[in-house]
């Protein structure tokens, strides 16, 4: 089915042949993580599609997920969704320092795609509810990028997070 085409029917088809069953899920997130670049990058939608459906499916393999960020040569497609995903998740505690440091790296990096950058934004703003003390570090890097000159897609991203970062929030527990 992934092979069949490239579309968002398609995509829609697959999640739903996924559902809530473990076993597909299990599946899908292997071809996603460790299949040939085409497979590999049209296992990310679907992928996409079910976390946001059933983010309980996702969970046994996010630390997968997380570790093959660190892998050169991933897929830009991969990165993209695997940081998209995290925007829908409660990270588990074991995987924060770790899914920090991947989303501040990309998030500097002015190679990297605005689609990345702006989701490992949220990823962040999401993990300084917890980690307050890197507020700061996020604000000061939207800022930058924002005086460099950023897309509108990047511009109404960082906005909107900037605006949740400046809220006052307790440490969750």
């Amino acid at each position: 089915m992934l092979l069949d085409a490239h579309s968002r029917v398609q995509a829609e088809a697959i999640a739903a042949y996924i559902g809530r069953s473990e076993e597909r899920m299990g599946e899908l997130i292997e071809l996603f993580l460790h299949d040939e670049y085409r497979v590999v990058q049209r296992a990310a939608w679907p992928l996409s599609l079910v976390a946001e459906q059933h983010p309980e499916l996702v969970a046994p393999h996010l630390e997968a997920m997380v570790l093959r960020m660190d892998d050169a040569g991933i897929p830009v497609s991969v990165k993209r969704n695997v940081v998209r995903v995290l925007q829908f998740l409660d990270i588990p505690e074991r995987l924060h320092g770790r899914v920090m440091d991947v989303c501040f790296r990309m998030l500097e990096d002015p190679e990297e795609t605005i689609a990345v950058r702006a989701f490992s934004m949220t990823v962040l703003a999401n993990l300084a509810k917890t980690y307050p003390e890197i507020k700061n570090e996020i604000v000061l890097l939207i800022e930058d990028q924002l005086r460099e000159g950023a897309t509108p897609g990047f511009r109404s991203r960082a906005k909107k997070t900037l605006q949740e970062l400046s809220k006052p929030g307790k440490k969750e527990s």
